[in-house]
């Protein structure tokens, strides 16, 4: 029966923190070694931390709904 809440805190870990980190990689090591696209890679990586922070956020305020019997 509670496998529902375990669930989103798997999301939250599995997802979320790869997330940040992927973003935290492309904003502070790629981006310096490409003249070209830097700010492009800026952007993009830091797009993709915050909606990590977001999933992972989410992922621990979720609570398990009630089951309504048919």
């Amino acid at each position: 029966m509670g496998t529902e809440k375990v669930a989103s805190k798997q999301i939250s870990v599995g997802v979320g923190i790869p997330m940040i980190v992927i973003g935290a990689l492309l904003a502070v090591v790629l981006a310096p070694t490409q003249s070209t696209l830097k700010d492009t890679i800026e952007f993009i990586g830091s797009l993709i931390g915050i909606l990590g922070s977001l999933i992972f956020i989410a992922g621990l305020f979720t609570r398990k709904a009630p089951h309504i019997p048919s």
